[in-house]
């Protein structure tokens, strides 16, 4: 006897999960300048030259990857094959990574890639989007980077000023490097934000996002 229960004929079985991927993430796959006729000349040059800084700084920072693989690829090669693992292969990709991650954080909100919770803000119309989005960049947003700001700031000059080496592993580096790409990250994202509040000011008062 099989333990597959049978289907009736009246069920409908998916052959597969359908996640769009406009469920996940809002992107975008216009380029920077693709703008509406009708948006006041000021607002379209501020959100393209600052999505322009953006794409330029996401292009530049997307090279860390090579070092990054190579060093995980050399590390993996001599630990396993000639068992030689190295002291420095772990600081310096964690930290190459970081890097990564902030410096590129300003760049990933202008494609709208970050990760977001819409399955509630999907079935809203534009101009509500965009209300609801500019009030919690207002309120929430600005106010938490400029905290973010000036504390990684003060994180930064203090292991500047120390040298401040890790403690955690047997190789010590230097860690004010990384620490000072804390502020400039929150920079990026700062930056980032003018251009998109004032698509989310756009949408809330013609009722359609301008990309």
């Amino acid at each position: 006897m099989s333990n597959t229960a049978d289907v009736s004929a009246d069920e409908v079985v998916p052959e597969e999960l359908e996640i769009a991927d406009e469920l996940i993430a809002e992107r975008r796959s216009g380029e920077p300048g693709d703008l509406p006729d009708d948006m006041v000349p000021w607002m379209a040059t501020t959100i393209t030259w600052i999505d322009l800084f953006s794409l330029w700084t996401g292009r530049t920072v997307c090279w860390l990857t090579v070092p990054l693989f190579a060093i995980m690829v050399y590390e993996i090669l001599v630990r396993y094959l000639f068992t030689a693992p190295t002291m420095w292969a772990y600081d310096l990709s964690r930290m190459l990574y970081g890097a990564l991650f902030m410096l590129g954080a300003g760049y990933g909100l202008s494609r709208g890639v970050h990760i977001r919770a819409d399955f509630i803000y999907r079935n809203w119309t534009d101009r509500t989007q965009g209300m609801v989005d500019g009030i919690l960049y207002i309120v929430f947003y600005f106010p938490g980077l400029l905290v973010f700001a000036w504390m990684s700031t003060e994180f930064a000059w203090e292991s500047c000023m120390r040298l401040e080496r890790g403690m955690d592993t047997a190789w010590m580096p230097y860690v004010f490097p990384i620490k000072t790409v804390l502020p400039i990250g929150v920079a990026f994202l700062i930056i980032q934000g003018f251009s998109e509040l004032l698509k989310c000011y756009y949408a809330a008062t013609k009722g359609r996002w301008p990309v």
